[in-house]
Order: C-alpha cells, then structure tokens, then sequence
C-alpha cells in the first residue's frame, strides 16, 4: 500500500527566524500520523535552521531544487552532497517555475534525478501542462513525455524511491484546482506512463500527488481519489493551521 506524503513547499519565503516559528506552530498543531508522511521544502538558508526545529519528530527535511554535479566552479548553486550533510530526505525537481524562470528543462531535471538518488534523496518530480497547452488538449501527451524524460535510464529499484507531482501549471498560486476526478485522471495516466516504463508492480508502488491551490476545503475529496498519493502544498503551507489541516484531511 503506498503511503500518502504532504510536502510544503514554502517557495522563496521566510527568513530562518520565520521558519523556525513556522514550524513551532505546525507542531503544535499537528500530531503527525503513521499512515502519511510530512515534508517541509523551506528555502535553502532556512534548511539547517527547519533541520533542528523538527529533529525527534516525524516531520521530513526537503529542499527545492538540486544542481547535479556534487562540487564545482557552479556559482549560486548547491549540490546533493550538501543537501545530504543538513538532513535533507526529498527534493523538488523540475518545479513549473524553475522551468519557466530559470529554463530548466527535461533533460536537467533527468540529470538532477539522477544526482539526488545517487545520493540517498528522494525526488519529488514536478510534471504538468500551462492553460494554453490544456485547451489545446495536449495534456496527455505533453506529461507523458515529461515522465519519459524525467525518468530515462532511471532503474527500477531507483525509480520506487521517487515522488511524482502531477502540478496543472493554471491551477498553480491562482486559486483554480482540477476537479478531484480531472486530477485522478490524468494520475493514473502518469501511472499508465510508469507502468509502460517497468511494469505494472513498480508502477503501483510509485507515489503520485496532486499540487495546485490544494487547500483544507479540497484535500478530502482529492484524497478519496484511488491514484493520488497526497499533495504538493504551496501558499497554504505558510500557514501553520492550514497546512495542519490539510495534512489530517479536514474540511
């Protein structure tokens, strides 16, 4: 049975001292439960500081991005070694606004992936398809080549240890969310994709979340939902009780 995760990402926000107090208030309001896993992706200065605020829970360390080489003359950039020493489990690869703003593309985050497994990190690989690319209805075959690509010559031993986002990019920051059946749909094609990649046993055991204007009001109905895994948080993850919330599936 695959294990629901909950990752926050909080984005370019918060100053260590903010996160710190970020999390001291999600602790206090959240019992974290053994039947889904919680991930917190502040930004990278506020890693060591989100590090010590959760150690002796079951809370998760995440980052959110990776550079692939391990050290170099790569100015601005950090490596999964040094994500690996702060305590960092997961890291978001191939986010819609790293490939919009910063031109990243299949093949960087494939090279990321294989980075961060070869150091022990999980990637969260983020997928989905803009406003214009839905209408003209190439969703289908524009994630599929996402997953192709992201997951190339990633073995399948590896590829159980990964974390898909299945992220509709006009549902990101603007309050619009794929109805839970859409979203379902279009999962399960992610995990059609999988299953063509290593076959259906591998396929079932990867993880596949939602990420979108996931809030308390729809988290419920997309966790009924038999192929979501959980769900990629981004604005209501800065907020401690909504983000609690969403985590215990409340309305």
């Amino acid at each position: 049975m695959r294990v629901p995760v909950i990752a926050g990402n909080w984005k370019m926000n918060k100053t260590p001292e903010e996160a710190a107090a970020l999390c001291r208030a999600l602790l206090t309001h959240l019992d974290v439960l053994d039947d889904r896993e919680v991930v917190l992706c502040p930004p990278f200065t506020a890693l060591a500081t989100v590090s010590e605020a959760i150690r002796g829970t079951k809370v998760v360390l995440g980052a959110q991005n990776v550079f692939y080489e391990d050290s170099g003359a790569y100015t601005g950039e950090i490596s999964p070694l040094m994500l690996q020493a702060l305590g960092v489990k997961y890291v978001i690869i191939g986010h819609s606004e790293r490939r919009q703003y910063f031109g990243e593309t299949d093949e960087m985050v494939n090279r990321k992936v294989k980075a961060a497994l070869q150091h022990d990190l999980k990637p969260i690989i983020c997928v989905g398809e803009t406003l214009a690319q839905r209408e003209a209805g190439v969703t289908e075959t524009l994630v599929k080549s996402q997953v192709d690509k992201a997951f190339h010559d990633i073995a399948a031993d590896e590829a159980k240890q990964v974390v898909v986002a299945y992220e509709p990019i006009w549902a990101i920051g603007t309050g619009k969310t794929a109805t839970s059946r859409e979203a379902n749909r279009v999962i399960g094609m992610i995990r059609g994709t999988l299953g063509e990649i290593y076959g259906d046993s591998v396929a079932q055991a990867i993880r596949i979340q939602y990420g979108g204007s996931v809030k308390p009001g729809n988290m419920a109905e997309l966790m009924q939902e038999p192929e979501i895994d959980g769900a990629l948080v981004g604005g209501a993850s800065l907020d401690a009780e909504s983000f609690a919330r969403i985590v215990r599936y409340d309305d």
